[in-house]
């Protein structure tokens, strides 16, 4: 392009040539992703995919938008920006798995007040891997440089994610019956959510990115900064076989809030606290701001970033087969009756 031509816009703050050098250097990344249906190649105007329906009655989409939230904040403190792409994909991956789907593609949003290259590779970098770990495709995206809107070195994310699945072999917890076992599977850390409070404490401990967390030998900075865990791979191995009534995304509100989105009316699930390993990030965060352990299951996922709800059988069946994978699963809970109407659908026994 010619710089006579975009002179007038980069002097106004938006540096046209340094989003065309972003998108040539992306251009490997996202072909890393590339899977069978893709049909356009990033650049043009839209993504065009062509999905393998063959052996489905009634191929149903399923779509879900996300972000990282204030753990981006950190990314800056620490200037450690390869991980939090990771995070965007998973944030709708993971939903997205929840209702029986296999993601297909995913969409990139990256907004900033002046564009950094560099930066702007490593950000997009970890979007790739986390596509790779979901097994979907970069299938586009956009690049925004908005002057004025973000403090220098500040960014945002927003990412969008289509998947597959047959009409018949939606999961939305309707069969979820009393005497259902919930098995819950650990997560990588914090995941992506309540990154406000998070950031209050680590800044009023006065810690600082390469100190030692508690109780494990690895520093702040890589702790607070791991990314969410993709489950696809895992969902997909257990879904061929084995028949899953309700999938839940431990994401923003914690136990409380997610877990009845999938459950029937008439039933609760009661879940037993100390039945899993709980990272010693969570007991950091909860003496540093003073917290119950129910406060601080409405707010993180406290080491369990997805749940599976089966039936007894399959509970049997299902442990036995993550034990050898060397996956952390454990037996979290139950389905029971719910007496009263107006009670909460979560009961969390601590003693």
């Amino acid at each position: 392009m010619s710089s006579s031509r975009s002179q007038a816009y980069t002097d106004a703050g938006v540096n046209i040539n340094a989003g065309n050098e972003l998108v040539t250097r992306i251009k490997t990344l996202v072909a890393g992703t590339h899977t069978h249906g893709v049909l356009s190649d990033i650049g043009g105007f839209g993504g065009l995919f062509r999905p393998d329906v063959s052996g489905m009655q009634a191929p149903v989409l399923v779509a879900s938008t996300d972000g990282v939230g204030t753990k981006l904040k950190l990314a800056s403190m620490f200037n450690k920006h390869d991980t939090v792409g990771i995070d965007l994909v998973a944030m709708s991956v993971n939903d997205i798995l929840v209702q029986g789907a296999k993601p297909l593609f995913f969409l990139d949003y990256f907004a900033t007040g002046e564009l950094n290259v560099e930066q702007a590779v490593e950000v997009v970098g970890g979007v790739a891997e986390g596509c790779r770990r979901a097994g979907c495709t970069l299938l586009g995206g956009e690049t925004a440089e908005m002057p004025g809107m973000y403090a220098p070195g500040d960014y945002d994310l927003a990412g969008f994610c289509v998947g597959l699945v047959d009409n018949a072999c939606i999961v939305d917890g309707s069969g979820i019956s009393v005497g259902d076992v919930v098995i819950g599977l650990a997560s990588s850390g914090i995941h992506s959510n309540g990154y406000t409070l998070v950031r209050k404490l680590f800044e009023a401990s006065g810690a600082g990115p390469e100190d030692i967390v508690p109780g494990t030998d690895r520093n702040f900075r890589d702790v607070l900064l791991e990314p969410t865990i993709i489950y696809a791979d895992l969902l997909r191995s257990l879904m061929r076989d084995l028949h899953i009534k309700g999938m839940v995304h431990i994401t923003g509100g914690g136990f409380y809030d997610n877990v009845p989105r999938v459950l029937p009316q008439p039933v609760c699930a009661r879940i037993r606290f100390g039945s899993w390993e709980v990272p010693p990030i969570f007991s950091w965060l909860r003496e540093q701001g003073g917290l119950s352990w129910a406060e601080m299951l409405q707010i993180f996922n406290c080491g369990i970033g997805f749940i599976l709800i089966v039936d007894r059988a399959t509970a049997d069946e299902l442990m036995a087969r993550l034990t050898p994978m060397q996956v952390g699963a454990w037996e979290i809970g139950v389905i029971e009756h719910r007496r009263e109407a107006e009670k909460e659908q979560v009961e969390i026994d601590f003693e």
